[in-house]
């Protein structure tokens, strides 16, 4: 991740003003960003396309 702008980051259309438990995600060149919303300088988790395909498509509905 090293080099890359720290932009584009957001969050899920369900998070509202008084969520104070949000993810971001954005879309990097690589694969999927997500972290804390509230330490957006803190941790951040990677994940390939393939991966983070394979965990979305087994949430529950």
């Amino acid at each position: 991740m090293s080099g890359e702008r720290d932009t584009d980051w957001f969050t899920s259309s369900y998070s509202g003003p008084h969520n104070n438990n949000c993810l971001e995600a954005r879309i990097a060149a690589h694969g999927i960003d997500i972290r804390d919303s509230k330490d957006p300088a803190g941790g951040r988790l990677h994940f390939n396309f393939r991966v983070w395909r394979d965990f979305v498509t087994r949430l529950p509905r």
